[in-house]
């Protein structure tokens, strides 16, 4: 079984993704692909490049991923062409994975973390959606901490994604994480045994 994990940034997805690899589960992380895909020399870099300009690059010639975010992050438009350059080169990795995990891998359930539920390459890939949500200061809270946001910058970045009414409609499960991390866990591992007893 493939199980999709989804929400906005700050939810808690990636920490319910660690979870469920603690529990077993074989993981695939859309963000570490992205990163991969968009090394230097990798042809999604390139087409940033081109994109973009040079401008978007450290003095290593890698990509200044917090110059990229100030820019897409303050309009629209570049945040949808960066998103159509990397999702293709995402997507075509995470087929390559999840054909390749169902072939090889000894667990019998595939998790993919994605933070934008595209249709292609996830909603085509998956058997269960799960959509972690959580209330708005927490996640704001989160990524200040995480990533060193002013307020500011952690409300646009949320407010650049889907809004959370949009993840909902395509759950079929839903982990609200307001609580402690021990809370998630039980919350997740109560999930896990549910799909490993329906399998």
């Amino acid at each position: 079984m493939v199980i999709g994990i989804t929400g906005g940034i700050g939810s808690g997805k990636s920490t319910v993704s660690k979870i469920l690899r603690d529990l077993g589960a074989k993981v695939i992380d859309a963000d570490r692909i992205s990163r991969e895909v968009t090394a230097k020399g990798k042809k999604a870099y390139d087409e940033i490049v081109d994109t973009f300009g040079s401008g978007v690059l450290n003095e290593d010639g890698e990509l200044d991923r917090k110059k990229l975010a100030d820019i897409v992050f303050n309009d629209q438009e570049k945040l949808k062409l960066l998103e159509g350059i990397v999702h293709k080169y995402v997507i075509e990795e995470i087929e390559k994975r999840v054909n390749a995990a169902k072939n090889e891998w000894s667990s019998d359930i595939i998790v993919l973390d994605v933070p934008i539920p595209v249709k292609r390459g996830f909603i085509d890939l998956v058997d269960q959606v799960w959509v972690v949500t959580c209330d708005m200061e927490t996640r704001i809270k989160r990524i200040m901490e995480r990533s060193g946001y002013t307020y500011e910058e952690a409300v646009k970045r949320i407010n650049s994604q889907m809004k959370e009414d949009e993840y909902l409609k395509i759950a079929d499960e839903v982990l609200v994480n307001n609580g402690s991390i021990e809370e998630l866990e039980n919350s997740v591992a109560k999930l896990y045994i549910k799909i490993r007893s329906i399998r």
